[in-house]
């Protein structure tokens, strides 16, 4: 069944929610960071998931160098 492009929601994938749970579980997995490391990145900077996405990959670099 296609999809009704009339029914649409306010969320917005290219955010990163801190206040949630499970967007702050799935962000750690995904980088294979602690909940904690994932929520300290999401204070530092900020909730825009590219952002985020690309200090997560500097900050795992920098763990596999040390």
């Amino acid at each position: 069944m296609a999809d009704d492009k009339s029914k649409t929601d306010g969320r917005d994938r290219s955010r990163v929610s801190g206040s949630e749970p499970y967007e702050v579980e799935y962000f750690s997995q995904k980088h294979g960071l602690s909940a904690q490391q994932a929520r300290d990145l999401i204070a530092e900077v900020g909730n825009d998931r590219e952002r985020l996405d690309a200090a997560a990959g500097k900050l795992i670099g920098e763990r596999g160098k040390a």
